[in-house]
């Protein structure tokens, strides 16, 4: 495993949460990996300052934040603080000195079964956001979920469904999330992702496989790549076939994986990134 091919490589932050922030920079030092994807509440816990230093220090790449959205509330109040909490994540993927923001839109409110109007609601709050993040430098890359998360998490379930609301306006200012655990079911994605590459629009791909059977409440059930049944070399395929040669990032959520040493679930999903899309 040369650094040559863990040059693509991002660990995003959430594989390995049970590592600290300053382990996790070491850890990706000592492993050469040169880029980490990170997550707001961690950030938040050491401090956005102190986060922005230390990955500056240790020579990493953020390249992602995870995440901004959960854009779909009805009520003028609720919408009013999901905006104002979209652009302090701006603000914080900014500092960081990453130009992604990703987004995980948000499902139903509650009593609603209204997909549409939900999908409509992200499209009003992206329309505000957009120019925001544009003059910040950072783009927002709308992620759609697996449709087991429509009702709670994500109204956006497939990549036709991001690309209609993320082509609404500049691709400087929103793309799309290309993530493998959520669209490997997906027999229209290959063209798709043909679509958002033709348009600019492919912000970030992130990988994961899928392993069953699902935990109770589905949310850590992200296989360690090679663990399950998404051929990830295809994917890589399909995407820099699309003209994607940007980072590629593993995000995990598995509690099997966070109940071991963080720095042999980082060493090993290091190696299993070279053995499963890179040779």
């Amino acid at each position: 495993m040369s650094t040559a091919e863990l040059s693509r490589f991002s660990i995003n932050q959430m594989t390995v949460k049970q590592l600290s922030m300053p382990e996790l920079a070491e850890e990706c030092g000592r492993l050469g990996i040169g880029n980490v994807g990170l997550w707001r509440e961690p950030v938040r816990s050491y401090g956005l300052e102190a986060t922005a230093k230390l990955v500056r220090d240790a020579g990493l790449t953020v390249t992602t934040l995870c995440r901004g959205g959960f854009l779909t509330a009805i009520e003028p109040a609720e919408r009013a603080t999901a905006l104002d909490d979209n652009r302090r994540a701006v603000d914080e993927a900014a500092t960081l000195g990453t130009d992604v923001l990703v987004l995980v839109s948000g499902g139903l409110p509650a009593g609603s079964r209204d997909l549409r109007g939900a999908r409509e609601r992200i499209a009003d709050a992206l329309g505000e956001l957009g120019p925001y993040a544009e003059e910040r430098g950072v783009k927002l890359a709308i992620e759609p979920l697996h449709p087991m998360y429509a009702a709670d998490r994500c109204v956006v379930s497939t990549l036709a469904q991001a690309l209609d609301l993320a082509e609404r306006f500049p691709a400087r200012q929103v793309g799309v999330t290309v993530d493998t655990y959520h669209l490997w079911w997906d027999d229209t994605a290959p063209a798709q992702i043909a679509r958002a590459g033709a348009g600019g629009r492919i912000h970030t791909f992130q990988l994961a496989d899928w392993t069953t059977p699902l935990p109770e409440g589905v949310l850590t059930g992200r296989g360690q790549i090679g663990d399950g049944a998404i051929d990830m070399r295809e994917w890589k395929g399909y995407v820099e076939a699309a003209g994607y040669d940007g980072p590629i990032e593993v995000e995990l959520f598995n509690d099997a994986l966070w109940a071991r040493d963080g720095r042999e679930v980082l060493a090993q999903t290091a190696r299993r990134f070279v053995e499963h899309v890179i040779r």
